[in-house]
């Protein structure tokens, strides 16, 4: 599997070669990225980090969706600079070299990668935090609200 995201990486490479006359270095990769994130592109080490195991489940869309949306963000950091992480030119990126929609999320099932999670309440329901976000509430160093309603969330213990 590695093999193959490998080859799309370099694949979406020679793409962006073509489309902008110019060649690119090459990232490293790794494949060790954690949680429920699929894929990471870290600008200033130009690396890309991809998640295992949702890749050992989601091998198409890695190929299809994930790598020509990392190695867009690399591309738009080379090209543009530091800009908006999924803004006008990483998205002129995403439909004009790669011919695909801009989409800024995955779709994938998570559950194997998600972790434990604590539940809070506010108008609209029950809503889990991650352990790290309940963590800073318990500290008290971070207060979260509801993207809805917009109550603050409030622990169910």
């Amino acid at each position: 599997m590695a093999r193959l995201v490998n080859e799309q990486v370099e694949q979406c490479y020679l793409t962006a070669t073509n489309y902008f006359e110019c060649s690119f270095e090459r990232p490293t990769i790794h494949y060790n990225q954690r949680g429920k994130i699929a894929g990471c592109a870290r600008l200033q080490t130009n690396e890309l980090r991809f998640n295992p195991v949702l890749l050992k489940d989601n091998l198409d869309t890695f190929i299809n969706e994930v790598v020509p949306h990392e190695v867009s963000h690399l591309l738009t950091f080379i090209l543009f600079g530091r800009v908006k992480p999924h803004g006008k030119e990483w998205q002129a990126i995403m439909t004009d070299v790669f011919k695909l929609k801009p989409n800024t999320r995955h779709q994938m099932d998570v559950s194997k990668v998600k972790g434990k999670t604590f539940l809070y309440q506010c108008q609209c329901g029950p809503v889990e935090l991650s352990i790290r976000r309940h963590n800073k509430v318990i500290r008290g160093t971070q207060n979260y609200i509801c993207r809805r309603c917009k109550e603050a969330l409030k622990y169910m213990k």
